[in-house]
């Protein structure tokens, strides 16, 4: 995949839902992770992220949103259930994003809304668990800038055999 990305979430408070995030992050290649105003358990967190993330991924525990920062000419991209936000399967992502999700109970800071460079929405129902609305985002990055074949038109994994050429 071209480019890089970070994820994270702000107010986030359970740890096992962010070990999940983390593990699936770590899993796609994201190359950090982060957290704004978090008040989570770690030890949740490792008990769910079994891939041991924090040994592999830079991972960023900001204080609140003033100490939050990015990487020059990198996109900050929320992932929130508005209306106004684009939807996921619309969205071209950025070379170089970082992703940021709310916290499991409410919604991404209106503060934080203001600093992101686009609003992405998942289009379902209602708001997803935030593991599934990483992992969703992320496995959509992949799919539109990783390098793969074109689906095959007909129903499969498999494009057609070409048919063989006799020698005459």
């Amino acid at each position: 995949m071209r480019g890089y990305f970070s994820i994270g979430a702000e107010g986030i408070s359970k740890g096992f839902n962010l070990g999940n995030l983390v593990r699936t992050a770590h899993a796609f290649g994201a190359s950090s992770f982060f957290t704004i105003e978090a008040s989570v358990n770690y030890a949740e967190v490792k008990s769910s992220d079994t891939s041991h993330a924090d040994i592999h991924l830079p991972f960023y525990a900001y204080k609140n949103l003033a100490e939050f920062t990015l990487p020059k000419e990198c996109a900050l991209v929320g992932i929130e259930l508005l209306d106004e936000a684009i939807d996921l399967p619309s969205f071209r992502h950025p070379m170089r994003a970082a992703y940021v999700l709310g916290p499991e109970k409410g919604n991404l800071s209106p503060a934080l809304v203001k600093r992101c460079d686009f609003i992405v929405k998942i289009p379902a129902k209602f708001c997803v668990n935030v593991g599934i609305a990483g992992a969703l985002t992320i496995y959509d990055r992949m799919i539109s800038l990783g390098n793969f074949a074109e689906r095959p038109v007909r129903a499969g994994g498999r494009p057609a055999p070409e048919k063989k050429r006799g020698r005459g």
